[in-house]
């Protein structure tokens, strides 16, 4: 089987970074840093998170797209979590007359220029069945947290969350992918991640969850786990009932190998933050109903943008 390159990345809008995390000026060509490092990734299924569109700190580039020629992209969609400006200190200035998501695909490149936006994006190459998309309100307060540029903590608030999930087309099939980024308040972020898992339960499966999750450890599968078990005990149950139900006379049993089952797992493990020197992994890829067997290496490489480092992971699907 080919072995596809499934990556995560949080862009930090784009912004280039010194050796040692300092962040620099824009160049000339403002999504040039942004179109090299993704580029250089070679990623068949791509997330990011914390996308600009036409924002003036990243030099109103549709990050998105430029991500997407980059890439090679068949297909992608860009989830405005929402639309409006920046504010030093306070969050961001929205515009009220777009309160709600909006999602920007190849056809809108080019299009609401005026409407700076920010957010999630799903990009791929493989072939898209379905697309779904949703948005998550922000935690009603904020942490003081570390910034890129600044000394100390800031106060923080937090902000509105979006999340992309596209059904695709695998050599095994259709699977299922999911980018996101979730909030960084502890117990917020763990309702929107078990969310997440109800809102694809009903698409086909493997599925893939990845994304900035603000969680380390065991927590994000234990979150997306959570029920996992309680639903295979319930379909051996019904399956069961159904053979029992079954009309016409007993037939002998045979005993056929059953396929392990797998629950949600972590495909890689590695720190992915500062970027200039990882302490602790906040990027995940995990997975659902993907053979252990199916995944091959894993790697965490050093770009010129973002506070973050991408993830990518090598998968058979």
């Amino acid at each position: 089987m080919t072995q596809l390159r499934i990556a995560t990345f949080n862009l930090l809008h784009g912004q280039p970074l010194a050796p040692d995390g300092t962040p620099l000026p824009l160049t000339a060509e403002p999504g040039e840093p942004l179109s090299e490092a993704i580029a250089a990734l070679d990623a068949d299924v791509l997330a990011l998170q914390e996308v600009d569109r036409h924002q003036e700190r990243s030099g109103f580039t549709d990050q998105a797209a430029v991500a997407a020629k980059a890439m090679g992209a068949a297909d992608w969609r860009f989830a405005a979590a929402l639309h409006g400006r920046p504010a030093p200190l306070a969050g961001w200035l929205t515009d009220p007359a777009r309160p709600g998501l909006t999602v920007y695909g190849p056809s809108e490149v080019g299009t609401a220029t005026e409407l700076p936006s920010y957010g999630t994006a799903l990009l791929t190459r493989l072939p898209v069945h379905h697309w779904r998309a949703r948005r998550f309100a922000p935690a009603p307060f904020g942490l003081p947290l570390r910034v890129a540029g600044r000394r100390g903590l800031t106060p923080v608030p937090d902000e509105p969350r979006a999340a992309l999930a596209a059904v695709l087309q695998g050599e095994r099939g259709q699977f299922t992918v999911v980018a996101t980024h979730l909030s960084f308040v502890p117990g917020w972020n763990m309702a929107q991640l078990a969310a997440i898992r109800r809102w694809v339960a009903d698409l086909p499966r493997p599925c893939l969850v990845l994304g900035d999750f603000n969680l380390i450890g065991a927590v994000p599968r234990t979150v997306l786990g959570s029920t996992g078990a309680r639903d295979r005990v319930r379909d051996a149950r019904a399956a069961r009932q159904a053979r029992i139900l079954q009309p016409g006379p007993r037939r002998r049993r045979v005993r056929e190998p059953r396929p392990r089952l797998h629950g949600w797992y972590d495909l890689a493990k590695t720190p992915t933050y500062p970027s200039h020197r990882p302490a602790v992994q906040f990027d995940h890829v995990l997975a659902m109903g993907v053979p252990r067997s199916s995944v091959g290496s894993a790697e965490a490489p050093r770009t010129g943008v973002s506070d973050h480092r991408p993830l990518v992971v090598q998968v058979s699907l």
